[in-house]
């Protein structure tokens, strides 16, 4: 086990963290400036993170490397509206460039969407000219990089934040509140589950017009087990507020070409001594992005699905079931779930806006570090880098485990 690491934060310090939507940062009365690396051409996340970053009017995009190949760079620029001098050929030339501009002009934070093994590298290089940075999950392919990007963090004192958006729906910080406050008494089993179908149809001879490079060990680390299964791990932990002590795993590489795991069947076992289980697919068919939390208490039980991420179900032996929708004005919501919340109930809020509510929490800090130097350490409403930690150890544990014939490793 790594330790006491990001969402460790007890109700009082959530509250203080989540700000209310804003147009400005109040510690420096000014929106942030983002550069994004990646996001060109036909990419799905890239576009992701520009559109959550300036959702809440508290940054705007200025600069960008959107393609490792700097024709389709310069080309994607007038989508993301940047302007032709500050699309950038290549990551050096971005960090190069912008550190030459006065510091009125310069970007403030990089934003990584690209593909895992570019992680590592380009995180190093921002934190080193002195910029913040944003990235992608996993973190990064190895242990080593891992530990290697949180000593760059402690050393430039720049704030990172991991992109792991789930943790950002509000019935999401809602469970993890009820938890919190006792309210199914102590956990006793957890278990989360990510079922997609889209590799039953995948064929990995075609030329993909995006995400070719998740079939490429050495570019993705994984196949299934980096690319969703850590979004169930943290989830989990983020929820629960719990840490792992054990963990045996069992991979397997169903599809017919594509070698890498895509199915994956993982116990835990907690620092408290519940039991946890993770279920992982992207060869399960008609499954879209099904991933589901269900914690088991001494007092009651929570259920949630991203498909259906408005609402919250709470069960207890011989009550009603009882269904909390999203919604801001509720008496059973509690601060935390309100404050990540933009519209009234019933007005479905979905992806783009937990997506949004992991930049605003970033945003909080790196306007206060800008201001004053501010810094959170491990606690962090938002995923930080000792979770990116984490979770590639995660990756890495899974991995010895199912080699070794699911045995039990400690964490």
């Amino acid at each position: 086990m790594i330790g006491v690491v990001g969402f460790q934060l007890n109700l009082e310090e959530s509250r203080t963290i989540q700000q209310t939507v804003v147009s400005m940062n109040p510690e420096i009365n000014r929106k942030l400036r983002m550069g994004l690396i990646g996001g060109g051409g036909a990419a799905f996340i890239g576009k992701v993170h520009a559109i959550s970053a300036t959702l809440d009017n508290r940054a705007r995009l200025c600069a960008g490397v959107l393609s490792s190949d700097p024709q389709k760079s310069k080309e994607s620029a007038p989508t993301f509206g940047i302007r032709d001098d500050r699309a950038y050929a290549n990551i050096a030339e971005l960090l190069a460039g912008e550190s030459k501009l006065d510091e009125k002009e310069r970007i403030d934070f990089v934003s990584i969407a690209t593909p895992n093994h570019t992680h590592a590298e380009i995180a190093q290089a921002a934190l080193k000219a002195g910029f913040h940075v944003i990235c992608d999950k996993p973190m990064t392919n190895t242990v080593q990089d891992a530990r290697e990007l949180v000593k760059t963090v402690e050393e430039t004192g720049r704030i990172f934040a991991l992109t792991h958006n789930y943790t950002g729906y509000p019935m999401v910080r809602q469970a993890r509140e009820i938890i919190e406050a006792g309210q199914i008494g102590d956990i006793l089993a957890i278990r989360s589950s990510y079922m997609q179908g889209w590799l039953t149809t995948f064929d990995s001879t075609i030329a993909s017009a995006r995400g070719a490079w998740k079939s490429e060990p050495s570019k993705a680390g994984s196949g299934s087990l980096g690319d969703i299964g850590t979004h169930a791990y943290n989830l989990l932990r983020f929820v629960s507020g719990l840490n792992v002590n054990k963990i045996s795993a069992t991979t397997e590489s169903f599809h017919p070409t594509r070698n890498l795991d895509d199915y994956g069947l993982i116990q835990l076992r907690m620092e408290n001594g519940a039991l946890g289980l993770i279920t992982y697919s992207q060869m399960s068919h008609g499954r879209l992005n099904d991933l589901t939390l269900e914690i088991d208490g001494t007092k009651g039980s929570l259920q949630w699905s991203q498909e259906e991420p408005n609402r919250l179900i709470v069960r207890r032996q011989g009550a009603s079931t009882e269904i909390m929708n999203r919604h801001p004005a509720g008496e059973y919501m509690h601060e935390l779930a309100r404050l990540s919340t933009r519209i009234p109930g019933g007005h479905p809020e979905g992806f783009y806006e937990a997506f949004a509510n992991v930049y605003r929490a970033a945003f909080d800090d790196i306007a206060k570090n800008i201001a004053d130097g501010f810094n959170p350490g491990i606690n962090t409403l938002y995923p930080n880098v000792y979770d990116g930690l984490e979770g590639v150890r995660f990756i890495e544990r899974v991995q010895s485990s199912s080699d070794a014939a699911n045995a039990w490793l400690d964490f």
